[in-house]
């Protein structure tokens, strides 16, 4: 299944309309979509190489795009829509205490969690709204926070293409059940520091 999931994506990075299904992707991810970009932005880079720039380039801005529907779902929406998303990834309860000193570190919690984490970045983007983060300190550590993510992600990908690649098919699986545990390790840390 994980093999032909891969060859999905190869084949759907190589489309003339890859780029608009990244675009979207990165833009739903941070606000309400489980899937993050990098299925799609990693192997579109490892098949053209010399777009990677453009493409962490309409990841990040399709993703602060995303970002800000994400804040106006917690700032507007609380109710209707928040409350739901955070019910999905648990964090409903934890909500409460979270508002509290949110904004003491708002900026250093969407740079980090946003660009440096596994920590969902739409509970970021929901939380950042919901409790009023400053507007333009959202969105330039949303820009940061992003830009640093994919144009890193992209820049690994340039410059060791071909064997990142190889080593990626050969060894799929492995690859696959390293991304697994750091997202499950990333979760119970977080829990654990709390």
């Amino acid at each position: 299944m994980i093999r032909a999931l891969y060859d999905w994506t190869m084949r759907l990075a190589a489309k003339p309309r890859a780029t608009y299904a990244l675009g979207a992707v990165s833009f739903a991810e941070s606000s309400f979509f489980p899937i993050p970009p990098d299925v799609l932005l990693i192997p579109m880079v490892i098949s053209e190489r010399r777009r990677a720039w453009w493409l962490a380039l309409v990841c990040t801005v399709t993703s602060v795009l995303g970002a800000l529907a994400g804040y106006f779902i917690g700032a507007f929406l609380f109710d209707e829509l928040a409350r739901p998303i955070l019910a999905f990834y648990g964090y409903v309860d934890e909500f409460a205490d979270f508002a509290v000193t949110y904004n003491d570190y708002g900026a250093w919690i969407v740079l980090v969690a946003g660009g440096l984490t596994p920590f969902p970045f739409k509970v970021v983007t929901i939380a950042s709204g919901a409790t009023g983060l400053n507007l333009g300190v959202f969105i330039l550590s949303s820009i940061a926070a992003r830009g640093i993510r994919f144009f890193t992600v992209a820049g690994l990908i340039y410059y060791f293409g071909a064997p990142v690649r190889d080593f990626i098919e050969r060894r799929l699986t492995l690859v696959f059940t390293i991304g697994v545990i750091a997202v499950v390790g990333g979760f119970a840390a977080i829990r654990f520091i709390r």
